[in-house]
């Protein structure tokens, strides 16, 4: 007779885009974390039932990634009753959670930012025996309690279940079931949905086979010829570490202001002014041209077939890889239209959907070539920005429940840009967590940097030009 539990499996085989991040996260790049941050102790009892009213709802998220050595292939398979556990640390756990973890090399890293980085790197997807079946969670959640005044509610999830625009969703709808049942009643999700690739519109992705393969040629080119930050330690073990970008609100303004008149997005400016700070702290002779490397990820739901709501959970972002030329005489919004110019340009021809199968197979091959990379270090850009920027606002149920800060983004100290951007505008002001490779890249090497960032942001505006 069989098994009641094993009859209520379902699934299907992982999509060439979550394939790839299957194949990353071991590595390091593709955890999605969020922490935040309450001044108010939350009901454990009511976060345990939001967690479970989240996974009824939507089926990835009470999945199991499956990994079968013989076909080298990942599958999901997801099952009808609610499994996640919350797990609950008090005050001396955390502390000594906290003692274990590496020196933060300065004073303004605080206990809520070092526990958020400790979740980015807890890799529960990381098999030591690549030979065995394996099966895994992809959701887990934690409470950590900071103090008699202070905890943190933290979320991980595997990447290829949950992309930026999840993670956005996920906070919200539990904030909402937390602060007393406000979204009581989810929209359920069927069955497990299909992946980005079975869904894209007909003729969209069409590449003829040479251009293809001049495409790919292209792509391993310009990867030998794209210059990085200086790297610090090449060959100690990796982590993900987090510093954050902050502008006030006045300054963010003026930045969305100038950005509105020129007719590009948010996300050119951010890449233009890492391009410049970043070829300054390389300190090249004057005039010295060098190429660096911009992937902008693109939230593909709206223009799916069929299309997704926003809040549908799943990685449905596809990326497009450009290439800049910079000698340091750029200005802000010279290059801030270069860079942004040449990504609309390529969506236009859809090539986040062309190309989606080329840069996934060559993320692929870098993850089990590191050596064709420089110095071995797994970068394939020097920047990743995403096309929209994630608009938050305070509201009531934030000041109810004690919400006084929060972070989200996901890991990159496997393959990946040398620096990741994930950036809101959280109540008129720019909140921006800028993700690295560490020892690769150093704290202060990338808190120079972004205060460089902030200054070319602020100086073009003030100069306009």
């Amino acid at each position: 007779m069989a098994d009641p539990e094993t009859t209520q499996l379902k699934g299907r085989a992982a999509g060439g885009t979550e394939y790839s991040w299957c194949k990353a996260v071991p590595g390091g790049t593709g955890i999605t974390a969020l922490a935040i941050l309450l001044s108010k102790a939350p009901d454990f009892s009511l976060l345990q039932a939001a967690l479970h009213k989240l996974q009824n709802a939507y089926p990835i998220l009470r999945s199991k990634l499956h990994f079968d050595p013989k076909t080298n292939a990942f599958s999901f398979f997801t099952t009808q009753n609610p499994y996640l556990q919350l797990e609950t640390f008090d005050l001396s756990s955390t502390f000594g959670i906290l003692q274990t973890l590496p020196d933060p090399e300065t004073d303004s890293v605080s206990p809520f930012h070092r526990i958020f980085e400790h979740q980015l790197n807890l890799n529960t997807w990381h098999n030591p025996d690549p030979s065995s079946n394996t099966e895994t969670d992809l959701f887990f959640a934690s409470v950590y309690t900071l103090s008699n005044d202070e905890w943190v509610v933290t979320l991980r999830l595997h990447t290829a279940a949950c992309d930026r625009t999840s993670a956005v969703a996920l906070l919200r709808k539990l904030l909402a079931l937390m602060g007393g049942g406000r979204e009581k009643e989810l929209e359920k999700e069927t069955e497990l949905s299909l992946g980005i690739e079975d869904m894209i519109p007909n003729g969209k992705a069409n590449k003829p086979f040479w251009a293809r393969g001049v495409n790919m040629l292209g792509y391993s080119l310009n990867s030998f010829r794209l210059s990085n930050l200086n790297f610090i330690d090449a060959n100690s073990p990796r982590s993900s570490e987090v510093v954050r970008l902050h502008l006030p609100a006045d300054h963010t303004a003026l930045i969305t202001a100038a950005c509105e008149s020129r007719e590009i997005k948010l996300c050119g400016a951010l890449a233009a002014a890492a391009l410049i700070a970043a070829h300054a702290s390389n300190h090249l002779p004057d005039g010295r041209w060098a190429k660096y490397g911009v992937v902008t990820l693109i939230d593909c739901r709206s223009i799916l077939d069929p299309v997704l709501p926003s809040d549908h959970i799943g990685f449905y972002h596809s990326a497009i890889l450009n290439t800049h030329d910079v000698n340091g005489s750029e200005t802000l919004w010279e290059l801030a239209r270069r860079t942004y110019g040449s990504y609309a340009n390529d969506k236009n021809y859809n090539k986040h959907f062309s190309d989606m199968a080329d840069l996934n197979f060559l993320m692929c091959r870098a993850i089990e070539n590191p050596g064709l990379t420089p110095s071995g270090s797994l970068r394939t850009s020097l920047v990743s920005v995403f096309e929209d920027c994630v608009m938050d606002e305070s509201n009531q149920l934030y000041q109810e429940m004690g919400v006084k800060d929060y972070v989200g983004c996901g890991s990159a100290h496997g393959v990946g840009p040398s620096i990741a951007l994930f950036h809101t505008i959280r109540d008129g002001q720019l909140d921006c967590a800028c993700v690295y490779p560490s020892p690769l890249h150093s704290r202060e090497q990338m808190l120079e940097l972004v205060d460089a960032m902030k200054r070319v942001l602020v100086d073009g505006c003030a100069t306009g030009e």
